[in-house]
């Protein structure tokens, strides 16, 4: 079901992304170099000329022209300097909007009011598909308990499947095999194709002599099993007919042993001449004992096809059709199960990661706000090393105007210059409370772990509601068989 839990989902993909792009160290500012601007403003030669010719004058109240230039330049810096404290701040008011708190509590209150929907909707459809499964077994299940009724049946038939059924065949193909291997050496004797032509010779007897066994071997105990007198009085007959063809197939065998060692061509007229004649005549102590060894196999046939399956005829069919459709349904049903209890481990995973990730994004935030909080001081403690720079270099061009001065400089070089501040104002801390945040996330947590257990409940619902389908349907099933 690709679309599950499609709110959950959507929630859960918002969360694993991450966004990293802010630092704050002190690089952010550039630092202006004194020495090279006193170098490219030529502060030293310009304040020792302009000494000489005694400028500024002793009653100038403003900066002079090299002076203005020295502000200009800092100034020009502290302004660069705000550009790049705006972008910064811009940037991280930019990545505390995308952690979208409010988005994510929305979005966790929108997945709640649909998930134990969508999982229930699940849970219904597998029920359907369960009890439509049901319904295919139901007939057999009556189908087998009128069966056992009309034949006073108080047990469950006999199956024979898998292993057991290898077993009984490899038996079978094994006194085959054995029987083929005794009588072919004997055979080979005579025989114009040698070897081959008497083990060919002997395969035929031997499959002739299990064969039959066999064969009367699954019809006669079958009618001697049923509860008709007909039907026993035929399987008296099968299993007389039986002892019969037994006794013929394996004394023909003996005397076609003696008489083909002699004779092979005279063989086969001289086995009838011998079984009418002189039945009991075998006059070789092998033949007597393969004689007996034929006998043997052939109850051991006999016998094995006789268990091959329920000896109840018809029993054994409609017991394996009703336990192919119930393992079907079992099958059926644990599927849906496991479907329904991945669903849930699934939901729970996400939900986790979801509750972690609003811990994790709290953390993010508070390092967003200390980051900003540090760049304001950052930027202040920035302005407050232009305006020393700003003095160093004043002082710079004052002292060499001194040296060179024949008149008394005015009294303004006496006074350190003071920069206008820019103040660096969080302009964006409105947009995270973190006291809010803390409480919104322990609700957003409480009410996810409150789905969590609704959705473990609703898998044991679906569970007890699955035995109690099983139940209905099982009286259903039984009454009316009952009552026939």
């Amino acid at each position: 079901m690709a679309g599950r839990f499609e709110a959950l989902n959507r929630l859960w993909e918002t969360v694993r992304q991450s966004n990293h792009d802010f630092r704050a160290t002190t690089d952010i500012f550039p630092i202006l170099d004194p020495e090279k601007v006193a170098r490219t403003l030529e502060i030293v030669e310009r304040g020792s000329k302009n000494g000489e010719q005694n400028l500024p004058a002793e009653t100038a109240m403003s900066l002079d022209d090299v002076e203005q230039r020295i502000v200009a330049t800092v100034e020009e810096e502290k302004k660069k300097s705000h550009h790049n404290f705006e972008d910064e701040m811009q940037r991280y008011s930019e990545r505390l909007r995308g952690l979208d708190f409010q988005g994510q509590f929305t979005m966790i209150r929108k997945a709640n009011s649909v998930t134990l929907s969508d999982y229930k909707a699940e849970a219904s459809l597998g029920e359907d598909e369960l009890h439509v499964a049901r319904q295919k077994l139901i007939p057999l299940e009556n189908e087998f308990t009128k069966f056992k009724k009309k034949h006073k049946l108080e047990r469950t038939a006999r199956v024979t499947s898998g292993a057991s059924l290898f077993f009984r065949v490899a038996f079978l193909v094994f006194l085959v095999a054995f029987e083929m291997l005794l009588n072919g050496r004997f055979l080979a004797q005579g025989s114009e194709g040698g070897f081959v032509g008497g083990v060919l010779m002997a395969l035929i007897f031997a499959v002739v002599n299990v064969g039959v066994a066999v064969f009367f071997g699954l019809t006669s105990i079958r009618f001697l099993a049923h509860k008709s007198f007909l039907s026993k009085i035929f399987g008296v007959v099968l299993l007389a007919a039986y002892g019969v063809m037994a006794v013929f197939i394996n004394f023909g065998v003996a005397h076609f042993r003696e008489s083909a060692a002699s004779n092979w061509d005279a063989a086969q007229t001289e086995v009838v001449r011998q079984m009418f004649n002189n039945t009991f005549g075998l006059t070789e102590m092998e033949s007597w004992v393969l004689l007996v060894l034929g006998f043997l196999f052939s109850i051991g046939a006999f016998l094995d096809a006789a268990f091959l399956g329920d000896p109840y005829l018809g029993f054994a069919s409609i017991q394996k059709r009703i336990d192919h459709a119930r393992d079907e349904y079992i099958e059926k049903k644990a599927t849906l199960i496991d479907n329904l209890r991945e669903r849930r481990d699934e939901h729970n995973n996400k939900v986790e990661d979801i509750v972690r990730d609003l811990s994790d994004r709290r953390q993010e935030a508070q390092a967003i706000v200390t980051a900003r909080s540090r760049l304001i001081a950052l930027f202040a403690e920035h302005q407050n090393l232009l305006e020393r720079t700003c003095n160093s270099l004043l002082t710079t061009y004052r002292e060499a105007n001194r040296k060179s001065r024949t008149t008394p400089e005015p009294k303004y070089f006496r006074m350190p210059y003071t920069i206008e501040r820019i103040s660096g104002v969080d302009q964006f801390g409105a947009d995270f409370n973190d006291s809010e945040i803390a409480q919104s996330i322990k609700e957003a947590q409480a009410s996810l772990s409150e789905q969590m257990d609704r959705i473990g409940a609703a898998f044991e619902e679906t569970l007890a509601l699955y035995r109690k389908l099983d139940n209905m349907i099982t009286e259903e099933v039984h009454v009316p068989a009952a009552a026939a």
